[in-house]
């Protein structure tokens, strides 16, 4: 206490990046695999994109209940809701036919402005990037890693690469760029 003052211990928020850059994650969530397949993708995708808030609507509930069908209405706007607060959004998209929530959730942030990244991990081909081509013409940024390699984190590396440059950037009024 050289100087007067107190030593303040160092906060280890302090030292973590600010979360600038906000992404919805659409997905398939009905099943313990798909389920634990978002969560452990959304995980890796934090790692390699600190800045990120990665919003998984799996954890939307009301009531301390996942969907009652009293809360329909309210998952519903807060799925819309995180849509609208998103900068990106990042839409799983595997499967002969994407899931349709997630097809709507895409449709939606389309038509509101939002870029889309969708990512595919299913080899099985449709009409283009393996998809339908109304999902494939709205994705501003695309992802394909065939199941085979099975590696997660080099998925989440691609796709937080995407993220970035699909990502709206704006500057601040003092100039720096920010989400």
């Amino acid at each position: 206490m050289a100087n007067g003052r107190k030593p303040t211990p160092a906060s280890p928020l302090a030292a973590a990046p600010p979360k600038t850059l906000r992404v919805y994650f659409a997905a398939p969530l009905f099943t313990l695999l798909e389920r634990r397949a978002n969560r452990s993708l959304a995980k890796a995708i934090q790692r390699e994109l600190p800045e990120g808030e990665i919003v998984l609507p799996q954890d939307f509930k009301h009531e301390g209940k996942f969907n009652d069908e009293k809360a329909f209405g309210l998952i519903f706007a807060d799925c819309i809701g995180g849509i609208d607060a998103a900068h990106v959004v990042l839409a799983w998209l595997d499967g002969p036919d994407a899931d349709s929530g997630t097809a709507f959730e895409v449709g939606y942030a389309f038509a509101k402005g939002v870029p889309v990244v969708g990512f595919r991990t299913d080899f099985r081909q449709n009409q283009e990037k393996g998809l339908n081509i109304m999902l494939a013409r709205a994705c501003a940024g695309f992802v394909y890693r065939p199941s085979f390699d099975e590696d997660v984190d080099g998925l989440a590396r691609d796709i937080a690469r995407v993220v970035r440059k699909a990502a709206p950037i704006r500057q601040n009024v003092s100039g720096k760029p920010e989400r």
